[in-house]
């Protein structure tokens, strides 16, 4: 007889009393949150293993191939010898979002042969109940999530391709989705005697887009055409497909409210932390609603501290022109040429900060750095899939280095965006161990890269591109909230009540801290939450602290008088040239600031390394774009210094310009 009340023991290793009944959220002995890890157990034994046995002495089958894991205190075992078949999950761990990844393995019966490779990370709810397929929730979902799908599928064919795995993204049953996100049961290798191409996606396609909404299903039904007919470029493909997105999700309207904030912590002596935007100093920046950033400062005092705030600064001033080059584009701007940017934008600040480090000739642990995860909601004017004009494509941009996190939450999951840059996950990237394994080391979390260790070419960067298309709350912090799965075990407590339109964000924000504080409080605490909402349900009934920002399914007329007022207020701000070994693009141009911490705001050193270009005059827009926001965000003091470093290079870059431009390039004025 099969038993109905299953027990889990609590991960506390020093709980008196481990053993709690199953759905309990925390152990009833020491109030530790309880841990119900349900893992996918692959192969065809597992499938032949009943409900209601349990394996290994510690896994209960749940269903055919769920398992929970009723001690997931304990590690799970592991051959000394890595099998081949996990290699490929260990190789695309960046890709965790999408992909389950290697927990362990499991015998059952008497030959050893019968081990079991177990995964984690899988599409199933914290219940047990495994997410719906793409072909059942298919007719249900949104124009835009459906060709979203599809974006996402093919974003992972490369990836998987190149590890001969491409057969995985065919079978439909292994093709899941938690609401947006398609995510993967498990690895299916693509026999050696076949290839598999573009061709054969497309015509798994063919069916799901016989019966896609009709806003969207001519343009999906061409594209899949053209992708069973014909030899097609992946690129061409990719185009097409993100042209549809973008103007499917421009068919929605978008309201962002953004808040930040950061704590120093009850035992800190000081605060390394710094974020944009930051409880109310940042009322009035251009780019609230559309640019959030945490960073986590190293180095100690006046090392992190100051690390962290140029960072947040000199992000900030490259966005500017970045954004403001966007604006005036007229043709859609592909991810791939955003994400470059972004790239660029980074090693920029971390040049800035490495730079400094060796002015100040910092060695060894006294260099300063600092984590990064930071966030772009870019606005592209697109015609929508009914027709009209809107001047917004729902894009959200996120990128990260180090130990920094981004989370997206709505009413029914939460879901973590990055991926750590630290030792643990190295060891798994170059397949020398499984994740659970490499928790174990003494040197896990520490990182493996930062902003301003080392030169710019050693840093490995992930931009990732999202579709904003549902309510829901993206939240960036530091692992002051981060660490022991705080965010995991309490992201329904703090942020349904802002999705109801119970809470306010700032509010919210508050919250978050005190509950790191609270259960963490060993360190500083940063957090910055944007609420997006793409439906009219769940208003919050009260008056932010923060200017929200609606952003309708039209164009505004306000753009030209935004565009001048970050000029104004770029120029007021103070950016002083001197000598120093740091290039500035292709100008003989060193830029230094003084990096005392004081009230007066940090400006970055730096210019964007390269913006949006157009077609026939690219170089010419990388030069000028750049030197134009350096203008912009000049002051006379700091174009007299240029003058006098660089006469002739000054002149010669300023007889380019256009002639209103040419005014600012007066040293004397």
């Amino acid at each position: 007889m099969i038993s109905t009340q299953l027990t889990i023991y609590c991960i506390n290793p020093n709980c008196h009393n481990p053993i709690n009944p199953m759905g309990d959220r925390v152990c009833a002995s020491c109030q530790t949150p309880l841990v119900h890890r349900y893992i996918w157990a692959t192969g065809s034994s597992s499938a032949q293993i009943p409900p209601g046995t349990k394996v290994a002495d510690r896994y209960e089958v749940i269903t055919h191939q769920i398992w929970l894991d009723t001690q997931p205190g304990l590690p799970p075992d592991v051959p000394e010898e890595l099998p081949k078949e996990v290699i490929p999950y260990l190789r695309l761990f960046q890709e965790r979002l999408h992909l389950p990844q290697a927990y362990g393995f499991a015998s059952h019966g008497e030959e050893e042969t019968n081990d079991i490779l177990l995964l984690e990370n899988v599409p199933i709810d914290e219940t047990g109940n495994i997410y719906p397929t793409i072909v059942e929730a298919w007719e249900q979902a949104t124009a835009v999530r459906q060709v979203y799908w599809l974006w996402q599928i093919l974003q992972l064919w490369k990836p998987l391709s190149e590890l001969g795995l491409s057969r995985s993204l065919l079978v439909e049953d292994n093709l899941r989705v938690q609401g947006w996100c398609v995510r993967l049961l498990e690895l299916y290798q693509t026999p050696k005697d076949k290839t598999l191409s573009l061709q054969n996606l497309g015509e798994c396609w063919q069916f799901w887009v016989a019966t896609a909404k009709t806003s969207v299903a001519k343009g999906l039904q061409n594209i899949v055409q053209e992708m069973c007919e014909t030899e097609v470029e992946f690129d061409d493909i990719a185009t097409q497909i993100n042209g549809l997105l973008l103007a499917s999700a421009a068919e929605l309207s978008l309201l962002l409210k953004v808040a930040g904030s950061t704590d120093i912590g009850p035992i800190m002596a000081q605060n390394e932390d710094a974020c944009y935007p930051n409880t109310l100093t940042d009322l009035d920046e251009p780019l609230l609603n559309r640019l959030s950033i945490v960073c986590d400062g190293i180095g100690g005092h006046e090392g992190g501290e100051v690390a962290s705030k140029l960072a947040v600064q000199s992000v900030k001033l490259q966005i500017r022109a970045l954004l403001a080059e966007v604006t005036e584009q007229t043709v859609l701007v592909s991810p791939e040429l955003l994400q470059e940017q972004l790239e660029a934008s980074l090693r920029v600040v971390n040049n800035v900060i490495c730079a400094r480090n060796n002015e100040q000739k910092r060695q060894g642990k006294e260099r300063m750095a600092t984590t990064i995860v930071m966030a772009l909601q870019v606005p592209q004017r697109v015609h929508t899939s009914t027709g009209w004009q809107s001047n917004n494509t729902h894009e959200l941009y996120l990128a990260n280095v180090g130990d920094s996190r981004a989370y997206w939450i709505t009413r029914n999951y939460c879901q973590l965006l990055t991926v750590d840059d630290d030792v643990a996950t190295r060891e798994v990237r170059l397949a020398k161990s499984l994740y659970r394994k490499a928790l174990r080391r003494t040197d896990a979390t520490a990182l493996t890269q930062a902003l301003g260790t080392r030169n710019s070419e050693s840093l490995r960067l992930k931009v990732q591109r999202f579709i904003v298309e549902e309510d829901g709350i993206l939240l960036l912090c530091s692992d002051g909230l981060s660490d022991n799965n705080r965010v995991e075990q309490y992201w329904q407590d703090y942020a349904i009540p802002v999705l109801t339109g119970q809470m306010t964000v700032e509010d919210a924000v508050k919250n978050w801290i005190n509950l790191a504080n609270e259960k963490n409080g060993r360190d500083n605490t940063s957090v910055v939450l944007t609420y997006c909402r793409v439906s009219s349900e769940y208003l919050v009934p009260v008056t932010p602290a923060l200017p929200e920002e609606i952003i309708e399914a039209e164009i505004q007329e306000e753009q030209e008088e935004q565009e001048e007022q970050e000029e104004q207020e770029e120029q007021e701000e103070l950016i002083s040239f001197t000598e120093s070994s740091q290039p500035l693009l292709d100008l003989d141009l060193n830029l230094d600031i003084d990096l005392a911490i004081s009230e007066e705001p940090l400006i970055s050193p730096e210019i964007p390394p390269t913006l949006i270009t157009r077609p026939n005059r690219s170089q010419r827009l990388v030069t000028l774009g750049g030197v134009l926001a350096l203008l912009v965000g000049s002051s006379s003091l700091g174009l007299f210094a240029w003058w006098q470093i660089n006469p002739q290079g000054f002149q010669q870059v300023c007889r380019q310009l256009p002639q209103k431009v040419q005014q600012l390039c007066q040293p004397g004025k």
